[in-house]
């Protein structure tokens, strides 16, 4: 887990339940994403616009990436991890990182400030929720360009893929929503709507329950992604920005 306050990333042992250690990192890290293997750990670090890779096996951070977008948020692996996208939050467009070669290759225009990413399981195509500009931009991933733009729900945030790669779930934060894209159209089929403030979600392994974290109401709805209907709301704590499936 990132630490804004020491610019650290804490090392949790899980069998004893507390941290063991530290990385140093730049100046206000941001998001922390782990490739497919379990090896590599990727920060986006905002102050420096940088990317930095830690290595799990030495717990050493080992390469510090340059990115032109400015304020990088999210830094997330392809599923082959031979790529890294990097949305920055002051800016329209992602940059993409050639993993093995360590270096930023190309940068992708879309929207303003995007921010969640998520890719099919193929490597074909990737996903990019743009929140100020209220869009989703699908991305051609071995060309890296934009294959199309979808008009999204308001302040579209958070991506999350289903388990097959048939559906793309985007939250909404500005309308309390859900839209849920058909990956063989690149359409919007269905929105559902949910708790206010919605951003991060996670689905279940078989893919027929979603799992959306609504900010604002202290609740986390339930979607059923056959129907493509709410089931329930259940109360959580204060503020849940995130949920994950073990």
């Amino acid at each position: 887990m990132s630490q804004k306050t020491n610019n650290q990333l804490n090392i949790v042992d899980l069998k004893q339940r507390k941290v063991i250690g530290s990385v140093s990192l730049g100046d206000s890290p941001e998001g922390v994403y782990v490739s497919a293997d379990g090896r590599w750990i990727a920060a986006a670090i905002e102050e420096n616009n940088t990317v930095a890779i830690i290595d799990t096996q030495t717990n050493k951070m080992v390469d510090e990436i340059k990115v032109k977008g400015d304020n990088p948020e999210h830094a997330v692996f392809s599923p082959d991890g031979k790529k890294l996208l990097v949305s920055a939050e002051d800016g329209n467009t992602v940059d993409v990182i050639d993993f093995p070669a360590r270096k930023a290759v190309a940068e992708i225009e879309v929207g303003k400030r995007p921010r969640g990413i998520g890719y099919l399981p193929d490597n074909s195509k990737a996903y990019v929720a743009s929140e100020n500009s209220n869009e989703v931009y699908v991305i051609d991933l071995p060309n890296n360009k934009v294959l199309k733009k979808l008009a999204g729900g308001v302040r579209a945030n958070g991506v999350t893929v289903s388990p097959d790669g048939s559906r793309v779930y985007i939250s909404n934060g500005g309308d309390g929503s859900v839209s849920v894209i058909d990956t063989a159209k690149d359409e919007i089929v269905a929105t559902v709507k949910v708790g206010q403030r919605p951003w991060n979600m996670a689905i279940s392994p078989d893919g027929k329950k979603l799992y959306v974290a609504n900010g604002r109401s202290n609740s986390v709805s339930v979607i059923d992604t056959e129907k493509n209907t709410k089931i329930s709301d259940i109360a959580v704590g204060e503020r849940p920005w995130g949920v994950y499936i073990h």
